[in-house]
């Protein structure tokens, strides 16, 4: 008997999973999952993502088993996985969904189709985002995106009648995969049920002030839906949250019309939550599209506007968290520590490393992805890149570190629990502790420079030299044109784009919780 098999990769879920349903509407039907020492191998890979799929695979595995799908884990080259399975399976064809990933799952995804080809297996891919593949023009793409999420959820999968090894799958421990390091403590967790549990709570419950409570660190760890992660590994599908969210709209706009109360924030709340669910995708098209952006400046016009390699006390003071500023120090520490933080924070510590201490976004860019549980590089690279002013078409945003501890912790909530050396720091000299006078550093026990390091940067020296270097370039006719010529590949519209003229400017699109705010 011939084996049609499932090659689960970042969609750790048995319900809307079209592969899954297309190879049991087949014939008999086998699943694996391969830890890929490449994938381990990555800078951007961590113990806590790994963690994460281990606890996502052990629900799977469950799920599998009750439906009489032999699941098999392997800790090997996916080439090795493939032909082990083969031997033992007889494998007819290969179904996945499709992966917009980092280059070494571009270059892997080459490897697998030369060998179906060499064994003659046919692998069939499926879309599980909005991304379009291939993709010729970003006219009309909203409006295809929003079609695609509007498509019914694939049935859920019935047991097989076909023999199947009934032993329940081992999944291997970290250090079996290679991974010698400690996962965050704390951390969320994976797994389907997690994945309900957060949008069920989002839906009903912490979501009704999320456009307002986003922003701020002291509020967006409830009132953001937390479901980066699951995405980003799939244990529940967009569509299903796309739809599940377009569901709770429509009842509470029927509640409303009937005149009973809904709670004023929660309509707002929700439309502001969908659009980041398809900014979600509209990013990751940018790396479908420009695989590139991994490493390359998106505007090759930048590309020596940094130096290559960054300042090695800066970079790590930076990572440390202990350069000076509050919100940074605090967001830094609040990262490395959980792995998460929101979507504004995440941007002021990217323009912290790119405008105050003028540091190349890549090393940046692989500290955070390390950090982020929900690191996703097609969301990830381009908003780092959007964040650094490399793109050429967004709004150069600097944040003051200062502001943000100003509007969004004023009593120093967020910052007392990360930075404890504050503690006892007067509120109003939260934003700026090197200003509180020696008398009173003294009085509260925290001596700046030795309790707590004075700015490694001065703000108004590094953000005058930021912009003069971004704009001096913005200026240059070379810059507009190739500016153009990045709106048409990347800008976000929903209808086809008349411009013609002058250097185009996509709007500033906050991500997703994950590396974004969802």
């Amino acid at each position: 008997m011939r084996t049609h098999l499932v090659w689960f990769k970042r969609d750790l879920r048995v319900e809307d999973h079209h592969p899954l349903i297309e190879a049991l509407d087949r014939g008999s039907t086998a699943a694996f999952y391969v830890f890929e020492p490449e994938y381990i191998a990555q800078p951007e890979t961590s113990a806590s993502h790994l963690q994460f799929i281990q606890e996502s695979l052990r629900e799977l595995s469950l799920h599998l088993h009750a439906l009489r799908i032999p699941f098999f884990v392997y800790a090997m080259p996916i080439e090795d996985a493939l032909c082990e399975l083969h031997t033992k399976l007889n494998v007819r064809t290969l179904h996945s969904h499709e992966e917009t990933g980092a280059w070494w799952s571009y270059q892997r995804d080459i490897r697998v189709k030369k060998w179906c080809d060499e064994h003659k297996v046919v692998w069939s891919e499926t879309s599980q985002f909005g991304v379009a593949r291939p993709h010729h023009s970003r006219n009309g793409w909203a409006k295809r995106w929003a079609e695609q999420m509007r498509l019914p959820r694939a049935p859920l999968p019935q047991p097989q009648t076909f023999p199947y090894d009934a032993r329940p799958t081992r999944i291997p421990n970290l250090e079996e995969i290679g991974c010698n390091d400690a996962p965050k403590e704390g951390q969320q967790e994976g797994g389907m049920v997690k994945a309900k549990e957060s949008l069920i709570t989002f839906l009903k419950e912490r979501g009704e002030r999320y456009q307002s409570g986003m922003s701020s660190p002291v509020t967006a760890w409830t009132q953001c839906s937390r479901l980066s992660p699951h995405i980003a590994y799939g244990t529940l599908s967009i569509r299903s949250i796309y739809q599940e969210t377009t569901r709770r709209r429509q009842r509470l706009k029927d509640e409303k019309s009937r005149g009973r109360p809904i709670g004023p924030h929660w309509l707002k709340s929700l439309a502001s939550f969908d659009k980041r669910l398809r900014w979600h995708c509209h990013f990751m098209q940018k790396l479908e599209d420009q695989p590139s952006l991994e490493f390359e400046n998106m505007a090759r016009i930048y590309d020596r506007l940094r130096p290559e390699v960054p300042g090695s006390e800066l970079f790590q003071a930076y990572c440390e968290g202990r350069t000076g500023y509050p919100m940074v120090d605090a967001c830094m520490r609040a990262l490395v520590s959980t792995g998460w933080i929101n979507f504004r924070m995440r941007a002021m510590l990217v323009s912290f490393a790119s405008y105050h201490l003028w540091l190349p976004w890549r090393p940046t860019a692989q500290y955070l992805a390390r950090h982020f549980l929900d690191f996703e590089p097609g969301i990830h690279y381009p908003q780092v890149q959007m964040q650094s002013g490399t793109t050429g078409i967004n709004t150069v945003r600097i944040y003051s570190p200062q502001k943000q501890v100003i509007d969004h912790d004023p009593r120093g909530t967020f910052i007392r629990h990360w930075v404890p050396e504050l503690a006892t720091i007067p509120d109003a000299y939260l934003s700026r502790p090197e200003t509180l006078p020696v008398a009173e550093q003294r009085k509260s026990g925290c001596i700046i420079g030795k309790s707590y390091p004075e700015p490694i940067v001065d703000h108004r020296d590094a953000t005058t030299h930021a912009k003069k270097a971004i704009y001096g370039l913005r200026r240059r006719p070379e810059a507009r044109e190739e500016a153009r010529a990045v709106y048409v590949k990347h800008g976000s519209r929903k209808r086809p784009s008349k411009r013609k003229t002058n250097a185009s400017t996509d709007r500033q699109l906050p991500l997703l919780n994950t590396t974004p705010t969802i």
